[in-house]
C-alpha cells in the first residue's frame, strides 16, 4: 500500500530528527528513523516496526490478563479480541504516532496489573518509564495520569500506594523521558501545547449532535460491530464491580479518556483514531466478562479487518468514492508523484511544490525532482532553507475552492491537471501551475527524497 500523507510527512521528520514537533512529540519519528535505516527508504521501511510493537504490545496485554485474573484466560481472550479490531489491524501497518502510544499505554496497564498482582513497589518505577514513553508518542498519553489516580482512590485497598516513594520516583521518570519534549516547546513558543492543548476549549452545542454521532459511529467502524458490543458489554461488567481492584483498572482505563473525548465532541470533532487507547483496557474488560460468547465478535472482526486490507492493497471492487476511505486516504500516490515529476519536466521546471505538508511529503517520496515545501509550519523543522532557482511546478488541490494565493505564488500559471486516482476511480483531482523559485517566501524548504536516498 502507498503511504498516506502523514505517514510520509513522519517520514520527513525521521530526516529532521528533534525532540519535539509542532503536530506531536517525536517518537514515531524515532520508529521510522529505526525501520527505514533497517529496511531502507520504502514503504517496508517507514512501517517496519509496527507489527513488533502490535504483537509486543499483545503479549503485554496477555500478561496484564493474567496478572488481573490469574488461571481464567482473560488475557488470552483479550489478546483474540484486541487483535480483531480494525483500529489495532490498521494501527499495526499504517504507521502513526498511535502505533507505539498503543504498545506503551498496553505496557502501562502490564506494569499496573503486576503491581497488583505482586505488591511490588519497583512496578510504580517500570509504570513510569512506560508512561514517559507514551507521553512521547502522543499527548493523549496525559490521560494515563487521571487513569491511575481514579484507580488508586476507587479501590480502599490501594491506597496505600499514594503514599509511597515509588509512585513518585516513577511520576519522576516519566517527566524525565517527557522533558526533551517539553525543552523543544519552550524553546518554540510552546507551539506543539499550544496546537494540541487548544483543542477542548470550544463549546458548540448545536454540533454537538453530529459529532456525537461521528464519534460512537466511528468507534463501532474500528472495533467492527459485535466487538463494540462486545467492549461495551465487558466495560459495564466491570465499571458494576469497580471496588474491585482489577475491574477497576480496566474501567478506568476506558471510562476516565471516554469522559473526555464525549465532553471534546461537544464543541468540536473527535477525529477516529483519537480513541484508539480505549481498545487495550476495552479488551481486558471483555477478557475479564467473557468465556464464551466472544468468538463470533473476534471471528466477524478479523474478516472485516481482512476486506478492509485486501480493499486497500488491491482494490478488488472498483467502490464509488464516497464509499471507500481506503481510496480517499491511499489510493494514487505514487502515480500522482511521477505525473507530477514528469509535467515538471515537460515544463522545463526543476523542482515541484506545495503548501500541504501531506501532499509535499508524499511528492518527495515518490519521485525524485527535488521538492519545496512552502508553508510557516516547517520554519520549527531542522530542514534545509529552500530558495529555488529558476522556475517549478506548484500541485494544487481541486478540493481548495480557491486557487494560489497571489500573494504568495505571484504569477501563478495553471498549465495542467492531474487525477490521484486508483483502479479507475478518482480520489482527488489537481492543477499544476507553473510558479517562479525566487517569488516563493519563507518558511520553505527543501524535503528529503526517498527515491535519491534509495539510489
Amino acid at each position: 500500500m502507498p503511504l498516506s500523507p502523514d505517514e510520509a510527512y513522519y517520514w520527513v521528520w525521521s530526516h529532521a530528527l528533534a525532540p519535539g514537533y509542532l503536530d506531536h512529540p517525536p517518537m514515531v519519528a524515532l520508529w521510522i528513523w529505526a525501520g527505514t535505516h533497517l529496511a531502507g527508504q520504502t514503504a517496508l521501511g517507514v512501517r517496519l516496526l509496527g507489527p513488533p510493537s502490535a504483537l509486543a504490545g499483545t503479549l503485554l496485554l496477555i500478561s496484564a490478563g493474567r496478572d488481573l485474573a490469574p488461571g481464567s484466560g482473560a488475557g488470552s481472550r483479550a489478546a483474540w479480541l484486541l487483535n480483531a479490531t480494525l483500529a489495532l489491524n490498521a494501527g499495526a501497518v499504517i504507521m502513526t504516532p498511535d502505533t507505539p502510544l498503543l504498545f506503551f499505554w498496553s505496557a502501562v496497564l502490564a506494569c499496573a496489573a503486576r503491581l497488583l498482582r505482586t505488591g511490588d513497589g519497583r512496578w510504580l518505577l517500570a509504570l513510569g518509564l512506560c508512561a514517559g514513553g507514551a507521553l512521547a508518542s502522543k499527548y493523549t498519553a496525559a490521560l494515563l495520569a487521571p487513569v491511575l489516580l481514579v484507580w488508586l482512590l476507587a479501590v480502599p485497598a490501594l491506597r496505600v500506594w499514594l503514599k509511597t516513594w515509588q509512585l513518585y520516583a516513577g511520576a519522576t521518570l516519566a517527566g524525565l523521558v517527557f522533558l526533551p519534549v517539553l525543552a523543544w516547546n519552550a524553546a518554540h513558543g510552546f507551539a506543539s501545547l499550544a496546537k494540541q492543548g487548544g483543542r477542548g476549549e470550544v463549546f458548540a452545542p448545536a454540533h454537538a449532535p453530529q459529532f456525537l454521532a461521528e464519534l460512537i459511529g466511528g468507534q463501532i467502524g474500528l472495533a467492527t460491530p459485535l466487538l463494540f458490543g462486545v467492549f461495551a458489554a465487558g466495560v459495564w461488567h466491570c465499571a458494576r464491580r469497580w471496588r474491585q481492584p482489577a475491574e477497576a483498572l480496566v474501567a478506568a482505563s476506558v471510562l476516565v479518556p471516554t469522559a473526555v473525548f464525549l465532553a471534546h465532541a461537544l464543541g468540536d470533532r473527535v477525529q477516529a483514531n483519537w480513541p484508539g487507547v480505549l481498545y487495550p483496557g476495552a479488551a481486558l474488560a471483555a477478557g475479564l466478562a467473557f468465556t464464551r460468547v466472544w468468538r463470533p465478535a473476534v471471528a466477524l472482526g478479523a474478516a472485516l479487518s481482512a476486506l478492509v486490507f485486501t480493499q486497500a492493497a488491491l482494490a478488488p471492487v472498483a467502490l464509488p468514492r464516497w464509499a471507500d476511505f481506503t481510496l480517499i486516504r491511499l489510493g494514487g500516490w505514487r502515480d500522482l508523484a511521477r505525473g507530477a515529476a514528469a509535467t515538471a519536466r515537460a515544463e522545463g521546471a526543476n523542482f515541484l511544490t506545495a503548501d500541504e505538508y501531506g501532499l509535499a511529503s508524499e511528492l518527495a517520496f515518490y519521485q525524485d525532482l527535488p521538492v519545496v515545501a512552502a508553508e510557516p509550519r516547517w520554519a520549527l523543522f531542522t530542514l534545509q532553507a529552500a530558495a529555488p532557482a529558476g522556475h517549478g511546478v506548484l500541485l494544487w488541490s481541486a478540493r481548495r475552492a480557491h486557487g494560489p494565493d497571489a500573494a504568495r505564488w505571484p504569477g501563478a500559471i495553471a498549465r495542467a491537471t492531474l487525477t490521484r486516482a486508483r483502479a479507475g476511480v478518482t480520489a482527488e483531482t489537481y492543477t499544476a501551475y507553473r510558479v517562479e523559485g525566487a517569488r516563493i517566501g519563507p518558511p520553505a524548504v527543501l524535503l528529503p527524497g526517498a527515491r535519491a536516498l534509495r539510489d
